[in-house]
């Protein structure tokens, strides 16, 4: 949650009413789809190629839902040319310059994935210029421990920040390699693992 949460909070600032997209919907991504609605963002769009990820941000407080084919026809048809804010929670090159094109004149984009140290970015330099556009980097959310957790805690406790949510299987440890399998194909968002073999609701 602190990723998510810091990303939003913390590394980017968003205010009340401000256009949201994020990109990637894993427990990083997802984190962000509820901060941003606890702050009060206005237009919420989520991107992921996973349907069931989609609808369970739509659940959340995101207003629009996208394949990543689609976002981009989507941002130019209905969200006049970006949002305020971009947030990438892949960690992939290609998917931080989707993001970057996702973003309007004089916004920014946000990387929350860790791409590998060999990924490079390309990117049109005259826009960074030209339509004071901003890139910026948030790691771990750029969280303060000792201020964010209490007000995670708080917002959570008022029903704002709902992490339980995010709980997509409870498993037993002898199912610690189907838990492997469901977070290696996507299927998978934040999975409990029990110490006892009794599957619990």
């Amino acid at each position: 949650m602190a990723t998510g949460y810091g990303a939003v909070v913390r590394t980017a600032g968003v205010r009340l009413g401000d256009s949201v997209i994020i990109i990637g919907l894993g427990g990083v991504g997802l984190s962000a789809v509820i901060a941003a609605h606890a702050v009060g963002a206005g237009e919420i769009m989520v991107v992921d190629p996973v349907d069931s990820k989609r609808q369970r941000a739509l659940e959340l407080g995101a207003s629009v839902a996208a394949a990543p084919d689609e976002a981009e026809a989507i941002v130019r048809t209905k969200w006049n040319g970006g949002a305020d804010w971009v947030f990438e929670a892949v960690g992939a090159a290609a998917v931080m310059e989707q993001a970057f094109r996702l973003t309007k004149r004089g916004g920014t984009t946000v990387s929350m994935g860790l791409p590998h140290p060999d990924a490079v970015l390309t990117l049109p330099a005259l826009a960074i210029i030209a339509e004071s556009r901003t890139i910026k980097g948030s790691y771990m959310g750029s969280t303060r421990p000792q201020q964010d957790i209490p007000e995670m805690t708080r917002l959570w406790g008022e029903g704002r920040l709902p992490v339980e949510k995010l709980v997509s299987a409870r498993r037993p440890l002898s199912e610690l390699n189907e838990a492997l399998e469901a977070l290696a194909d996507g299927s998978a968002i934040r999975q409990i693992i029990l110490p006892h073999s009794r599957r619990a609701s």
